[in-house]
């Protein structure tokens, strides 16, 4: 396992923990409000196992996954990972864009 490519897991792992906290404190207030009635952040083709109205249940499998990742070193989990990494960059981009 690249030490290189842990750290930088960790690190994106780290800030999407960060940013999904304010933005989930943000759809607890919106939905006070009646404004965010979804049922799912993604949808079932996304790659994610969870289905949530909330961030954390994603950025928990994801980090789930790192620490299967770094049980096996196995490949297929470590491109899984990176791409709902990114799929959580760009949600969490956008919901804090509106």
């Amino acid at each position: 396992m690249s030490e290189a490519v842990h750290k930088q897991l960790i690190d994106n792992i780290s800030i999407i923990l960060k940013k999904s906290l304010a933005a989930d404190a943000t759809l607890a207030t919106l939905r006070e409000a009646k404004q965010a009635s979804f049922a799912a952040i993604f949808t079932a083709d996304a790659g994610f196992k969870c289905t949530a109205n909330t961030f954390q249940p994603y950025v928990e499998e994801v980090a789930n996954d790192l620490i299967f990742w770094q049980k096996t070193s196995d490949q297929q989990t470590l491109i899984n990972i990176v791409k709902k990494i990114e799929q959580l960059f760009t949600v969490l981009a956008k919901f804090e864009q509106s």
